[in-house]
């Protein structure tokens, strides 16, 4: 008999706080004086791959701020004049705008004076995890929702699931929704048989 599964352990909201670290201290620690009104540049970018993290880190600092944080890789013409007019008022008026894309200031394929302006500022990118931070990351988010993550599962996610950060959230959510569904601890078994029926 299988156990019908609610979803009792929803993903958080991003925040600065829930968001896995790894070697973003220093960006982390600018984020928290933006948010705090310490910060004393008028732009702050974020760049980085796919899963790296900046979408979390730009939703967590427009939900805190309750202020809009552009991802500029979507903006049209009248959206990055808009984003010049943002700069230059922060400029003068001691605010700070924050942005983020997929590549630093200089490649992105926007008008020469907003990547010009973009590059004014704190640019980081945003490092993706390494696999021991990867790891911590598992056995974390599994102790928070009430299983035990063993080495050899982790071993075994990292070498056999894709490695950002927004598939193991998901993984984990459906390792945990499996393991309750048939009543039984997060063995490699388990996790093999759960890993079968997404591909």
């Amino acid at each position: 008999m299988r156990q019908l599964a609610l979803p009792l352990s929803p993903p958080g909201e991003p925040t600065l706080e829930n968001f896995v670290p790894g070697a973003n201290a220093e960006l982390l620690a600018r984020l928290r004086a933006l948010l705090e009104g310490r910060l004393a540049e008028s732009v702050l970018y974020l760049w980085g791959a796919p899963g790296s993290g900046r979408t979390h880190l730009l939703r967590a600092c427009a939900r805190a701020a309750r202020a809009v944080a552009d991802d500029v890789e979507t903006l049209d013409e009248p959206a990055q004049i808009a984003l010049l007019g943002a700069i230059d008022a922060a400029r003068a008026e001691g605010g700070t705008v924050l942005a983020a894309g997929a590549a630093p200031p200089a490649q992105l394929p926007l008008r020469a004076d907003v990547r010009s302006r973009l590059a004014w500022g704190l640019v980081y990118e945003v490092k993706p995890l390494d696999d021991e931070q990867r790891a911590a990351y598992l056995r974390a988010e599994g102790a928070r929702r009430g299983l035990r993550v063993g080495d050899e599962v982790v071993r075994y996610l990292l070498a056999h699931a894709r490695r950002d950060l927004p598939t193991l959230v998901a993984l984990m959510e459906r390792l945990d929704r499996t393991a309750l569904e048939r009543q039984r601890p997060l063995t490699l078994a388990l996790v093999r048989e759960a890993l079968r029926t997404l591909a």
